[in-house]
């Protein structure tokens, strides 16, 4: 018996797809074969393919934030950072496809929505731990996003597989050097 079409049905066989042969896999007509109906029929429930693909990054926008907010519960300093990014390198690995729908463009309803909403405020949360002023904030978690998301990027992309010692080492090093600058956040904007 097929499962009822929804919009939630469309985005999660959309995001196991991603998951499976990489989020350039997703398209309408792909998604609908899966679901044993023709493209047209998934226009009900989503308006176009960059629709389905802002479902697919708002669907992991969520579940990264609900992973997130439960690692770091408790934690502050070095523990919650490493929490934070052992959480994005876990949800990567075992979500590859839903991972790379956090690297694009997202339309401006997924942007604005209440799961970025929750991510910006746990990356928040981990910088209380640290002597970041307020209005340093923004760059702070510039830093961690890009830190982050550049390991996990080259990681996958298979960037570290050339060369000793394993990424592993490389990955606690890399969170401990957040930590070092993150400890080191200059409290003045350099004018020069």
């Amino acid at each position: 018996m097929r499962q009822a079409l929804t919009a939630p049905a469309v985005i999660a066989e959309a995001a196991t797809l991603a998951d499976e042969q990489g989020f350039q896999a997703v398209t309408l007509s792909a998604v609908a074969r899966r679901l044993g109906v023709q493209a047209p029929s998934l226009y009900t429930h989503v308006e176009d393919l960059e629709a389905l693909r802002d479902g697919i990054t708002a669907r992991a926008l969520a579940e990264l934030s609900a992973e997130i907010s439960v690692a770091i519960a408790g934690r502050s300093g070095r523990q919650a950072l490493q929490a934070f990014a052992d959480t994005h390198r876990g949800y990567a690995r075992a979500f590859p496809g839903r991972w790379q729908s956090l690297q694009r463009r997202a339309g401006r309803p997924v942007v604005r929505s209440d799961a970025a909403r929750s991510m910006a405020e746990q990356a928040g949360a981990v910088l209380r731990g640290y002597p970041v002023p307020a209005s340093e904030r923004v760059h702070a978690i510039r830093l961690l996003g890009s830190t982050i998301n550049g390991f996990l990027s080259l990681e996958r992309t298979g960037g570290f597989d050339h060369s000793e010692p394993a990424p592993e080492e490389s990955w606690r090093r890399t969170v401990a050097a957040l930590d070092a600058l993150l400890n080191a956040w200059p409290t003045t904007r350099d004018e020069t």
